[in-house]
């Protein structure tokens, strides 16, 4: 697609960045020492943490691949978020407290609090940093999709600006800015996307004056960059595309027919609008491939109300199918988004932030309401997407933003710098969990280097810069895949290696370290594996076709987490009853009376 850059949006871009860097900077003085940099010396208060745990966890695919999946796929977008609130039951009633009161600095630390092990040091570390680098790719990508269209630049220079800037960021003034910088981005992301909720049900639902119907857009096909409309390239001075950047006559993403036969139906409530777009038939775009092997973009007519049942979308056909690996698909990402949250380690260290247990779970409870909020606007803002006819076919990620344009270039500059801004939060907190991880874990404990506090800081400053390094390269590669589709990953990844021994940890008395360790690294590598031989790897990252990758796959299904993180409790509890201490046996009566 074709998208401009204005003055506003990179004046506007420009005033966050230097916010952001100059917040750091200023907040250098505070990260000196370990407790410092790593925890913010456990000073922050509660309140101020749990909006920091929204602005960490609601980051691009939580934003911008929410959206762009409802936008495209209707109510079963809607599922992640159901799935990513409902985990956040797990972190309060379960995690919350006991990791605080377990832990220091790291997951690992948590894990490690009763056994002294470096072997379960190693092993927690090692998973913080796998899942945090399969959790940084689609914030990177999502980082790219943003800077696009806002400053007119490729893909790879929008990785870059976050790398660089996230990077400065941890490296200057560790969790101190960190959190920071998540608490002003969640703020802002509720407040901004609360307001284009508000505008949107003022504008409610608008035919397009001048529809671009099914005949006359046959088939978009995307090669490279360059966009294709039946067979023509698309430019700047195309008929279409012209049409496309008006402020409501357009129709990629449109509503076709009212309920009322209307051409409007004015402003409405949030209750009307759910209805209004239940009753109304929508043009929506079915993604494919052709002779060639080129993406194409084929416009497709279907009532709101399909829209709003659940199994519509090619991600969750196992809702209806009757094949038992879809259903077995479905019902495992389903359990990875529930039982993940409580596992992502950038997650877990904002507990140490907090002064005690009971500050723990109250902003555990802010943070569920300021998430729980956000997650129902991203419902209106993706059906906004899909029916105000500012719809990119070709690229899901951008659907929030492009919706925003529809109400003016300033709205839409400042909502793609807050999900800029929500990218650097989201990034800050999870190279700040792999710089822990190397810096505490691996150099000090693991391989015992006598390290002073300034040294642990500068070696995790170091770390910061090489995992924002390879969080660049990753989003590179990685740039044509959704982000919310990647985090799936890193939840069964998270879900599979930490619940089982997080859980076991605080609630068996028998679980021993061989247990934990066993567990980790089966839930981990079977995890890891899985996914890495999966159809769905084998079509979008190996580039098979949709045919050659299920039939290349060896896994029966997607989506691990069914089968490893029941897999990771098993393992934990025969190798701890396998490893438990006996107590040494009483000596015979007559030894005893000899003796």
């Amino acid at each position: 697609m074709i998208y401009e850059s204005s003055a506003l949006a990179v004046a506007v871009f420009a005033a966050f960045v230097a916010s952001v860097l100059v917040l750091s900077f200023k907040l250098a003085a505070r990260a000196k020492s370990v407790g410092g940099y790593f925890a913010a010396h456990g000073t922050v208060g509660w309140f101020t943490n749990g909006i920091a745990f929204a602005g960490d966890y609601l980051s691009a695919a939580s934003f911008l691949g929410i959206c762009g999946m409802i936008a495209f796929h209707g109510y079963d977008g809607f599922l992640y978020s159901i799935g990513y609130l409902a985990g956040w039951i797990v972190a309060l009633l379960v995690i919350a407290e006991p990791v605080k009161r377990l832990g220091k600095y790291t997951l690992a630390d948590a894990l490690n609090a009763k056994f002294n092990s470096r072997g379960v040091k190693m092993v927690g570390a090692i998973s913080t940093l796998v899942i945090s680098l399969f959790y940084l790719v689609p914030q990177m990508v999502g980082a790219g999709a943003l800077v696009k269209p806002l400053l007119g630049l490729p893909h790879w220079a929008g990785v870059s600006i976050v790398g660089v800037v996230v990077t400065v960021i941890v490296a200057t003034a560790g969790m101190v800015s960190t959190t920071w910088v998540q608490f002003i981005k969640g703020t802002l992301l509720v407040i901004i996307c609360a307001f284009v909720v508000v505008l949107l049900l003022e504008r409610g639902f608008i035919l397009p004056s001048t529809p671009i119907t099914q005949d006359e857009v046959q088939t978009l096909t995307k090669v490279g960059e360059q966009t294709w409309v039946n067979g023509a390239p698309m430019t700047p001075a195309n008929q279409l595309d012209s049409r496309l950047r008006e402020r409501h006559g357009v129709g990629f993403g449109s509503v076709s027919a009212l309920s009322n036969g209307g051409v409007a139906t004015g402003p409405l409530g949030p209750v009307e609008y759910i209805e209004q777009f239940s009753g109304a038939t929508i043009t929506t775009w079915r993604k494919g491939t052709d002779a060639s092997g080129a993406t194409t973009f084929t416009p497709v007519e279907r009532t709101g109300a399909d829209l709003l049942l659940p199994g519509s979308s090619p991600t969750f056909k196992g809702v209806r199918s009757d094949n038992l690996g879809s259903k077995l698909d479905f019902l495992s990402l389903m359990l990875a988004l529930f039982l993940g949250t409580a596992s992502l380690p950038h997650i877990l260290i904002r507990y140490y932030t907090v002064k005690d247990a009971r500050a723990a779970r109250k902003s555990t409870v802010v943070g569920i309401g300021a998430i729980g909020v956000f997650y129902v606007l991203t419902l209106f803002l993706g059906i906004g997407a899909m029916t105000s006819g500012a719809l990119d076919p070709t690229d899901s990620n951008m659907a929030a933003p492009l919706l925003a344009r529809t109400f003016g270039n300033g709205l839409f500059a400042v909502i793609s710098a807050v999900a800029f801004t929500t990218v650097l939060g989201t990034v800050s907190g999870l190279i700040m969990a792999g710089a822990g991880a190397v810096a505490h874990d691996l150099l000090k404990d693991v391989c015992r280097f006598k390290l002073s506090d300034a040294a642990q800081v500068r070696a995790a400053k170091w770390t910061a810069v090489g995992l924002g390094a390879a969080a660049i390269a990753c989003g590179i590669v990685f740039e044509k895949m959704n982000v919310t589709f990647l985090v799936g990953w890193a939840f069964n990844i998270a879900a599979s290696a930490n619940l089982p021994a997080l859980v076991m940890l605080l609630f068996w008395k028998r679980t021993t370290k061989q247990g934990v360790i066993a567990a980790m690294i089966v839930g981990l590598v079977s995890s890891l594996g899985w996914v890495l031989l999966s159809a769905d790897t084998f079509e979008k990252v190996y580039g098979y076709s949709a045919a050659a990758a299920t039939d290349a796959a060896l896994m029966p299904f997607s989506q691990p987490a069914i089968v490893t993180v029941p897999l990771g409790f098993l393992v934990l509890v025969l190798v701890s009853l396998a490893t438990a201490s006996r107590p040494a046996s009483s000596p015979p009566a007559s030894s005893a009376a000899a003796a």
